[in-house]
């Protein structure tokens, strides 16, 4: 086993450099399963307007900012606990009104780290965030910032 000084050497050694910098101009993407690549279609592409992409593997989204995520379907999905896409928006009030009158219901949480108001807007410590569901059950957020 190494001591964390032989890892630290290791690393900052030049002949560490290439190893280091493989992925410093590499294009990466996120990715997540979904159950439905249909009904997840329809949501990430009508229902909050981005674009997508049909691949024989899944679908494959294009974000504001050169951003991708690809989603791919898996047989036995489960949800993601955590938030898995966060978008940016100027003002949360009116994208959360505007979301729910598309049909998307916001998450309601009363724990004392995260509480959130009627519309489901987290207004405490941090940004002003709310979060929401894809038809597979991933966890998604608006959040207010530049």
């Amino acid at each position: 086993m190494k001591s964390i000084a032989q890892v630290i050497k290791i690393a900052f050694n030049s002949d560490s450099e290439g190893a280091r910098a493989m992925f410093k101009n590499t294009k990466a993407f996120s990715s997540f399963s979904v159950s439905d690549i249909q009904a997840a279609k329809e949501f990430y592409g009508q229902k909050l307007g981005l674009e997508t992409i049909d691949a024989k593997e899944g679908l494959g989204l294009r974000l504001a900012g050169g951003g991708e995520v690809f989603l791919y379907p898996k047989p036995n999905h489960q949800p993601a606990t955590f938030t898995v896409l966060n978008f940016k928006v100027d003002n949360i009030d009116e994208a959360v009104d505007q979301l729910t009158k598309l049909g998307i219901r916001f998450e309601h949480y009363d724990q004392p780290e995260i509480k959130t108001d009627e519309k489901g807007i987290h207004r405490n410590a941090g940004p002003k965030i709310a979060w929401f569901k894809d038809p597979s059950g991933n966890i998604l957020s608006v959040l207010e910032g530049n």
